[in-house]
């Protein structure tokens, strides 16, 4: 379930087949320089006076801490507080909530930072709700799924600071119309990365993609028979900078300071790749038949939180 992007704060949205464990809620935001204190609930009904499973209030106020706890018929429970900040005044950020039969395990920008028990049942979990001073981009369910919906946990999964290289079959393969969404982060001291579409039969390389950071460009080709073809490299822009977080995704349309947004999709004669809702270039199927890729790889200087096929 994908929830479109950019979150009015307060925000309160449902979430639709609840939740068990395997899902993971991913939250893609930014805070303020002048923070004090936001928080995530996760509601036990879709009303602000509903029961609370999981309380997440990160507050700075001299003694920076994160203070979980939960709250039923309208009281208050026991909080846990934790003396560590992993949020940065005026930066973005990437927290996953994922549920586990232990409880809610959180990370943030691809750390663990602490597992809160269950206390009531995950199935009774509705809603979620954000307030304060944060700014939300994006939030996806995933591994949810209702009826109609089709972003199930069957055609879709998370990872967590993925070691690279990464190596995975596409599920199903590649089709007309299907995107692939990438979500990562070009360390400091970056050079170069690859992204690469693949046949495992031949291991033939259809779509090569080649970001050069210290180059400034994103260089594309093709391996066919164990030939490079050869390579194009007119670009108008590069959204591969060190220390930023890139976005390979077709639900981010607008841009944002600070991150790059990206869509590979796939056509019946090329593979479509847009910035921020700009085009960035177009790449044509150099294999005939382009159905037989069925296998991503992903190498270099890179760290991968999120895959989605």
């Amino acid at each position: 379930i994908f929830v479109s992007p950019k979150q009015t704060i307060p925000y309160l949205g449902p979430i639709y087949g609840g939740l068990r464990e395997g899902v993971s809620i991913y939250i893609q935001g930014s805070v303020p320089e002048d923070i004090t204190r936001f928080f995530v609930n996760l509601l036990c009904g879709e009303a602000e006076s509903s029961d609370i499973a999981l309380h997440f209030n990160p507050r700075f106020d001299g003694w920076d801490k994160v203070v979980f706890n939960s709250c039923q018929n309208g009281s208050w429970e026991s909080e846990e507080k934790i003396r560590s900040m992993p949020f940065s005044k005026g930066e973005a950020f990437e927290m996953v909530i994922v549920v586990t039969s232990q409880g809610y395990q959180i990370r943030v920008n691809g750390n663990d930072f602490h597992t809160f028990e269950h206390r009531m049942p995950v199935e009774r979990v509705r809603a979620m709700q954000i307030a304060g001073d944060v700014s939300i981009q994006t939030i996806n369910v995933i591994g949810g799924g209702y009826p109609g919906g089709d972003m199930g946990v069957n055609n879709c999964f998370l990872l967590f600071t993925s070691p690279v290289p990464y190596s995975n079959m596409i599920p199903g393969g590649m089709f007309p119309k299907r995107t692939i969404i990438i979500r990562g982060m070009v360390p400091y001291g970056a050079d170069r990365m690859s992204i690469n579409f693949m046949v495992s039969r031949s291991r033939d390389i259809a779509f090569h993609m080649n970001p050069r950071v210290r180059e400034g460009m994103v260089v594309r080709n093709s391996m066919i028979g164990g030939n490079w073809g050869q390579e194009e490299r007119e670009l108008s822009l590069n959204p591969f900078m060190e220390g930023q977080y890139f976005d390979v995704s077709p639900y981010n349309k607008k841009k944002k300071t600070g991150n790059s947004c990206m869509s590979i999709r796939c056509g019946n004669q090329r593979f479509k790749v847009f910035v921020n809702g700009q085009h960035l270039f177009d790449f044509f199927h150099r294999l005939q038949s382009f159905n037989e890729i069925d296998v991503l790889e992903i190498e270099g200087d890179v760290q991968i939180s999120y895959i989605h096929f």
